[in-house]
Order: C-alpha cells, then sequence, then structure tokens
C-alpha cells in the first residue's frame, strides 16, 4: 500500500469534505486522470448519491467513452452517455480562439439540464490547480454556468491526483495527459469530421507504437508530432520513420514533421 504525506491526505480530505458538503452529485467523466480521481472518490464518500455523465462526440476519442464505460460498470456507478455535437455550432466550426467557451457552454448546458432531471442539482468536473496556469477559455463558462471543481477547490494537482491514484490502486495514476481533439488544430481553420477523424487516427497509430505521451498538431495538411524523449528516438528510427510517414499520407496529411521541442501542453496558444 503506497502511503501519502500528511500535506496530501489533508487535501485529499477536504476533498472527501467537499463532495459530502454537496450532497447528490453528478461527475463529468472522461475516463482520464482527474475526472477518474475525483469520480471514485465520489463514489466512495456519497455511494448511490453519485452519478456518471460521459460525453459521446467525434471531439473524444471513441475508446475513451468505451474506457469510462468499464470503470462505471467495475464500480457500480450509474453513467449517462450524453451525445454531443459541437460541429453544429458555427462558434465551434470555426475555431475561434474561444472556442472551448463556447463548447464548453453548449456541452454543460445539456449535462446541467439532463442532471436537473434526474434530481442532481450539483454538477462536478475534473480541473486541477495547474490547469489555471494555461490559456483554458473553457473554464469561464464552467464558472459561469455553476460546475463546481472540487480538485482545484481543494489545491490538488495534477501530480497530487497520480500520487493519490496510484495511492488509490487506479489504473489510470499513469495515464498520459489527454485533451479534446480539437486543441490539436490552429485557431482560424476550421474543423471538421473529417480533419477530427485524421487527428483521431493518428495518434491512435502513435499510440499503438507504444509511445507515451504524444500529440499529432494539425497546420493546414501538416502534421505536427510532439512527444516525449523516448518517442522522439523512436520515431527516430528508419523503419519506424517510413511507416508513420506512409500511414499519415494516406490518411491525406501532405506533410509529416516531428517537432524538436517534445510534448507540452498549450503549444497551441503560443
Amino acid at each position: 500500500m503506497i502511503s501519502v504525506d500528511g500535506q496530501l491526505k489533508r487535501k485529499q480530505e477536504q476533498l472527501e469534505d467537499l463532495l459530502r458538503s454537496m450532497g447528490r452529485v453528478a461527475v463529468a467523466f472522461s475516463s482520464g486522470v482527474d475526472s477518474t480521481y475525483l469520480l471514485y472518490t465520489a463514489g466512495r464518500v456519497l455511494q448511490e448519491n453519485v452519478v456518471a455523465f460521459t460525453a459521446v462526440a467525434p471531439i473524444f476519442p471513441k475508446r475513451e467513452s468505451e474506457e469510462a464505460e468499464e470503470i462505471c460498470r467495475a464500480w457500480g456507478i450509474r453513467q449517462v452517455m450524453v451525445p454531443y455535437h459541437p460541429l453544429e455550432q458555427t462558434a465551434f466550426r470555426e475555431n475561434p480562439k474561444d472556442r472551448c467557451y463556447h463548447c464548453k457552454t453548449a456541452l454543460f448546458q445539456k449535462v446541467l439540464s439532463l442532471a436537473k432531471e434526474m434530481g442532481f442539482e450539483c454538477v462536478a468536473e475534473g480541473t486541477n490547480l495547474d490547469d489555471l496556469s494555461d490559456y483554458r477559455p473553457g473554464l469561464r463558462a464552467i464558472e459561469e454556468l455553476g460546475i463546481r471543481s472540487p480538485l482545484m477547490e481543494a489545491g490538488l494537482t495534477k501530480a497530487d491526483i497520480r500520487t493519490l491514484s496510484k495511492a488509490a490502486g487506479l489504473p489510470t495514476w499513469d495515464r498520459p495527459s489527454f485533451a479534446c481533439l480539437a486543441s490539436r488544430f490552429v485557431y482560424g481553420e476550421a474543423i471538421t469530421e473529417e480533419r477530427l477523424s485524421m487527428v483521431e487516427k493518428a495518434e491512435a497509430y502513435l499510440a499503438g507504437l507504444g509511445l507515451g505521451q504524444y500529440r499529432v498538431r494539425m497546420h493546414g495538411m501538416l502534421a505536427r508530432i510532439e512527444t516525449d524523449p523516448a518517442g522522439m528516438e523512436q520515431l527516430s528510427e528508419s523503419k519506424v520513420r517510413t511507416g508513420l510517414c506512409e500511414y499519415m499520407k494516406g490518411l491525406g496529411f501532405q506533410y509529416v514533421t516531428l517537432d524538436l521541442q517534445g510534448y507540452r501542453t498549450g503549444s497551441m496558444n503560443l
């Protein structure tokens, strides 16, 4: 059993107290590191007074919703799958700098409505303290709609959440960080279902190679791959590089590049 230090233990207890004070909670659950730990804690503290809401949309890889279903089934937590179609929004398709604000607003309005119909007045999501240091217009939507962010409120960082997840034996504790597929596009370039599919398939290919942390950023018809040092070394191998280029061009990319700065969050916000 992995132990946690006193300061982290106090943050965990604060998170539990926050969730208890909310009563009945609907958790926005994607199966990522943060939302999984939030759902795990809410389920342990609130038991039958928690429900998971998982969005199903072309901006989320299918494997994420499948993993979310597996987790909810294993933990015995009620789950609601929420069909969501962001491409119906002009403000999303045109991909302005505040795209995430419009997307989160529409999605969480839908979640709030469904939750209230089920008797859940409180909706919580997995923003952590580190997320405040990056450009995230979606946080404004969360604040405006009154969505709670218990992990952030308890002062938990990503590293804290990984440590607590590992101590709890959660399979997601070392899972790479991921964001919705829309974050792979240059602001101002139109987002289409075809382009989303290209990025999803490209990243699935990288996952199949065994890479840990990676992104495929799309600039016109150029793919800019970000990965960690181990991934860079692997992609530099002649056979791997040749196979990758052939696959990516088969998807429709005209150029395939490896970003020498490596993986970093928010690189499209520069």
